[in-house]
């Protein structure tokens, strides 16, 4: 059987400090200096260094929020098409065809969506644009 072993606070018992130093040192919350990870120093550089050692730049800064329903569109302008004259460009995995930059040459492109000026400017130039998913506009 184990010898039974005296609390750490009877020891202390009739010394003004418990083992902390002088009397003002262990005297309430306002000496921890906050609570979590107060004082890592964006402002004041107190220890800005250490936490930037041990957590990255992510420590400071804005994080945001991720919409959970967003969905995200992979978008090609024309000046990025390749130069083959018939695309598919749901199958390279596009979604919508931006207007930016001018046709090189007679495309025929299959494709999701696609901007007004981008139709535009593949007519234009003597192609033809063919939209899988036309949104219906609403009767008026």
């Amino acid at each position: 059987m184990t010898a039974h072993r005296q609390k750490k606070d009877r020891k202390y018992r009739g010394s003004s400090s418990h083992g902390g130093g002088s009397r003002k040192k262990r005297r309430g919350s306002g000496n921890r200096g906050g609570f979590g990870n107060a004082g890592t120093g964006k402002r004041a550089d107190q220890r800005k260094f250490s936490v930037l050692k041990k957590y990255g730049l992510s420590y400071f800064g804005k994080k945001g929020f991720n919409r959970k329903n967003s969905v995200s569109i992979k978008t090609i302008n024309i000046r990025d098409l390749p130069e083959t004259p018939k695309i598919n460009l749901k199958e390279m995995g596009y979604g919508k065809l931006l207007a930016k930059g001018n046709p090189k040459i007679k495309y025929t492109i299959v494709v999701d969506s696609c901007s007004e000026r981008a139709k535009e400017k593949i007519e234009k130039s003597g192609g033809i644009v063919t939209i899988l998913s036309a949104k219906e506009k609403p009767s008026e």
